[in-house]
């Protein structure tokens, strides 16, 4: 069984992407803890690459890596690639989003994805994307997921991401949908 590494140190998505990856013929294995990766790129695939590409290197194994964030229509984006950094704790990155789109009716937003796998030598060999458009709701429904999913709402499923079982958001949510597209690239390397 091949060794792969999660580029992450946010707990809930090493979480996720452990359930979604755990059918595979791969050893997940979490990011060294003193391995920091500054995220210097203007998308989410070019954070995603970058991620991928300096933990294989650095571990000398295959590593796979996500950017990802939600973007709002009414914010021009934002928050975009800075959605972890948006403010302190999570809460106050909810907080800061709700009052910024405090009267304002266009709601509409997309949690995004982008994936990337690298070799042990940094090269990068597959890349995935998914997209997950939704609405951002005027207070939190729902004590799931992480994030932001307690404002996100998938009108298809008339629920939020913290309402949904992790099942129904790993088939429809971004990193589920990013990560169906890369398995059968996984499959093959």
């Amino acid at each position: 069984m091949r060794t792969l590494v999660v580029a992450t140190q946010n707990p809930g998505k090493l979480a996720e992407l452990q359930q979604l990856l755990g059918q595979t013929q791969f050893q997940l294995q979490p990011m060294p803890p003193e391995l920091e990766i500054a995220e210097t790129g203007a998308t989410f695939q070019e954070n995603a690459i970058l991620k991928a590409r300096q933990t294989a290197q650095y571990t000398g194994h295959w590593a796979i890596a996500d950017d990802s964030g939600l973007a709002i229509e009414a914010l021009d984006g934002a928050p975009g690639i800075y959605s972890a950094r948006y403010a302190e704790t999570a809460q106050a990155r909810i907080d800061r989003v709700l009052r910024e789109l405090k009267g304002q009716s266009n709601r509409r937003a997309q949690f995004v994805c982008h994936m990337a796998v690298a070799q042990p030598d940094g090269q990068i060999v597959a890349e995935a994307e998914g997209i997950c458009p939704g609405e951002i709701l005027e207070a939190c429904v729902g004590a799931g997921g992480f994030g932001y999913d307690p404002i996100f709402w998938v009108p298809s499923q008339q629920q939020t991401f913290a309402q949904m079982g992790s099942d129904l958001k790993h088939e429809i949510g971004h990193r589920g949908l990013a990560l169906q597209q890369l398995m059968p690239q996984l499959q093959h390397l």
